[in-house]
């Protein structure tokens, strides 16, 4: 039914005045969707003004309010105010009425469309009486009073105190059954919570000053029993689903209600509830559960299921904590696993296949670490956890039980013929991802002294006898370790190449001088050398342990280069290393083959094998005369002539020693033209490991002395164990020294009087 509006009230008639405009503000609050004419609309809006600009207005009394224009405003303003807030309170407390007819979904239609017919009105009313506004409640504000709002505020104010009070707890729990039908799979209206949070936020004024608004009302109101109401669902949920199902099956479940919720925030729920409700989920479906999801972490790291490992460290990942635990298992289940790996195909003695031994460490660091990139994001502290186990097993393992230098050594002999040419030598790409799988094993190695140690005299091998499969991944390799420990630590290895580069142009010079120096016929005769000058600081190379007489076939070679040489280079002294010169050496003698036998040899065995261009026959005496070798070195040599049947003994079987002859065998046969006969004995090879070793350990001596000497200097005096731990603390990147090897350092160092006993356990530094 329309609403009539009465004439134009008296602008000096309060009682009218108000009468006129509570028929329009009911119009507007209970029937807008008719409209608001124009002439309505102007009327109220004038009423407005005209009463709160009478000078002099007539009180219910028939009195004149006021003796002043600016007192009467000010009265005038303060009336018609205190009517529309009772006309306000009296229209909420009828809603409050009618809404006790409601309960559940229809509470909430109920609430979201009189809130949205209020609130428009409070609109149109905050617009009509603008008036009121820019005056009255300005100054009023201004002053400071308390409870005075401009119109639409005083709207929202009085409905919070006269309607929502009384009715929001029914409103939530209507809220909370629907968004617990939700969570059971049906369907609700979503855009209904989503207008009783906007109410709600709505509803948040700031007492001290109208034009902001806080959250307090929904964080109370709201906030509050949601979450409570959410804990209190998923407690229960999650206890009878782990109770029914599995731990795999509860993570997922987990993971999918941990999105799901996240997804409401989105949906229909104010963006601040997003952490306090994420805190409130992950408190019962994770931290509640945590126990029982570390319990079977064990079992997915035993049975490689790595879906739910990601699963598991997803969620724990959110907790505080959450993690930690798994990282110690984690590391633990690594190390077994490494140990494991190792037993698996060590074997007895030292006779360990270098690439057996470093694949098998590959193989488990590969697995894990593709683990821990994939499953666990990488994160760095499983990272340090994988580093760790990795550490332990590569040093500590069933291979390494005489010694943590094992591994370093294993890795060195490993990368030496991954350099060293050979029939199944790598492709360029192949040997550069071996190299830097190489550099991983080589990042966990203590000892890297032992390391650098075997790698140099191994290089040096390759650089002598030319036998590196290529040049690149020789400097590949070398940057690499510079990378990782630094330029002292290849300084030598670089300065080895120097030289062999130097040798190569000094080489090239010494053709030409002997072009120069010989005839056609001399140049015929003569040997084709190739001579390689090392510099004794930077080469880990021994001078020959016996005595040795070369042929006379190459002692005139030898001799014109060495006059060369010092002609260039006055001063300085050449030692020759017969035990690494080799040679090539036809076999014109064979019978029965058109093309003659290339024998591939040592020097020492050049020398033995050219005794017999005098006789068929060379006793033992006669070949330890004639060459002047030790036993050590004679006797393997002949041993590897006879195996290859290129020397027959006599009598049969006899061993190298003397009273045994030897003759050559014409009949000589070999699949190949040239026939390899430089063969490592494995007796020398592990002499070789044994002096390396013992060189280690001479080096770590001097490396620790000097170490102590460089922390006294710069402080004068310390405590002894402080010494100690700094002397760890600068070296161990290159080796882990034991205290008991550090002390007797100390005290060798107090004996060549470097260092001082002071008092109170304290060290002195001598000048």
């Amino acid at each position: 039914m329309p609403i009539t509006m009465p004439p134009a009230p008296n602008k000096d008639d309060l009682a009218a005045t108000w009468n006129f405009l509570q028929v329009g503000v009911e119009k507007i609050m209970t029937n807008l969707k008719d409209g608001v004419d124009m002439a309505t609309y102007m009327g109220i809006y004038t009423a407005v003004h005209n009463f709160c600009t009478s000078q002099k207005a007539v009180a219910s009394g028939g009195g004149i309010i006021g003796g002043n224009a600016h007192r009467g405003a000010h009265l005038l303003g303060e009336d018609l105010y205190k009517n529309l807030k009772e006309y306000l309170r009296g229209h909420l407390e009828d809603l409050h009425e009618k809404s006790k007819g409601h309960i559940d979904e229809a509470l909430l239609t109920y609430y979201i469309r009189e809130w949205d017919r209020y609130t428009t009105a409070a609109k149109y009313t905050n617009h009509l009486f603008r008036y009121l506004n820019r005056h009255w409640v300005k100054r009023e504000i201004d002053e400071g009073k308390k409870d005075v709002f401009d119109v639409y505020t005083l709207h929202l104010v009085q409905w919070r105190e006269v309607l929502f009070e009384k009715v929001n707890k029914n409103v939530m729990a209507a809220v909370l059954k629907m968004v617990e039908k939700q969570r059971n799979g049906e369907t609700i209206e979503q855009s209904q919570i989503k207008s009783i949070v906007d109410s709600f936020v709505s509803l948040g004024l700031d007492e001290t000053d109208s034009t902001k608004s806080t959250l307090d009302v929904y964080r109370f109101h709201f906030e509050k029993p949601f979450i409570d109401a959410t804990t209190k669902y998923y407690e229960n949920e999650s206890n009878q689903f782990v109770a029914e199902n599995s731990v795999i099956d509860y993570m997922k479940k987990a993971e999918t209600r941990l999105e799901e919720e996240k997804n409401r925030v989105g949906l229909y729920l104010h963006q601040d509830i997003m952490n306090p409700l994420m805190k409130a989920c992950l408190g019962v479906l994770v931290t509640g559960h945590s126990p029982l999801l570390r319990d079977e972490f064990q079992v997915l790291l035993d049975t490689d299921r790595q879906d739910d490992l990601a699963r598991m460290y997803r969620l724990l990942a959110r907790i505080i904590d959450g993690l930690e635990p798994l990282r110690t298992k984690f590391e633990a289940h690594v190390r077994k696993s490494g140990l494991a790996a190792v037993e698996k195909v060590a074997t007895e003695g030292d006779n360990m296949e270098p690439k057996t031994y470093v694949d098998a460490l590959l193989e488990v660091h590969t697995q894990y670490q593709k683990l821990v990139d994939d499953a666990f994001t990488g994160e760095s502290e499983f990272v340090r956890s994988l580093d760790n186990a990795c550490k332990e097993f590569v040093n500590r393992n069933k291979v390494c039980k005489t010694g943590s230098s094992r591994s370093p050594e294993l890795l060195a002999k490993y990368t030496d013929a991954l350099l060293k040419k050979s029939a199944k030598s790598a492709e360029e790409a192949d040997l550069e991802a071996s190299l830097i799988q190489i550099m991983t094993v080589f990042k966990y190695i203590e000892d890297k002294d032992v390391f650098q140690k075997f790698y140099s005299r191994m290089l040096a091998k390759r650089l002598v006898h030319s036998s590196s499969a290529s040049e690149d991944a020789e400097t590949s390799m070398i940057g690499k370790l510079k990378e990782a420990c630094g330029y002292e630590y290849t300084n030598k290895l670089q300065r080895m190449f120097q030289d062999i580069q130097i040798s190569t142009d000094l080489n090239s010079a010494f053709k030409e001088y002997q072009t120069r120096l010989l005839d056609e016929d001399g140049l015929k005769k003569a040997v084709d050398p190739s001579y390689q000058i090392l510099g004794t600081g930077f080469w880990p190379l021994s001078p020959p342990q016996t005595n040795f007489i070369p042929p006379q076939e190459i002692v005139d070679t030898y001799t014109r280069f060495q006059n060369f040489y010092f002609d260039k280079h006055s001063g300085r002294k050449l030692t020759w290393l017969w035990q690494l010169c080799k040679g090539e050496m036809k076999a014109n003698y064979v019978k029965n083959t058109k093309i003659p036998y290339t024998f591939c040899v040592s020097t020492y065995q050049m020398a033995i094998l050219l005794l017999f261009n005098d006789s068929d026959t060379v006793t033992y005496e006669d070949a330890q005369k004639g060459t002047a070798l030790s036993a050590e070195w004679l006797d393997p040599s002949l041993s590897v002539f006879v195996k290859a049947k290129v020397l027959i003994p006599s009598p049969e079987s006899a061993k190298a020693e003397p009273g045994t002859s030897y003759t050559l065998n014409y009949n000589f046969k070999h699949k190949k033209v040239k026939v390899n006969l430089n063969i490592v004995v494995k007796s020398d090879a592990k002499q070789e490991v044994e002096e390396t070793h013992k060189t280690i350990e001479e080096d770590r001596k001097l490396l620790m002395q000097s170490a102590i000497v460089r922390i006294m200097k710069s402080r004068k005096h310390m405590k002894h164990v402080v010494l100690v731990q700094e002397t760890i603390s600068q070296i161990k990147s290159r080796f882990t020294p034991k205290v008991q090897d550090i002390k007797k350092s100390i005290d060798q160092l107090i004996e060549k009087e470097y260092l001082e006993r002071l008092e109170n356990e304290e060290l002195g530094y001598l000048a």
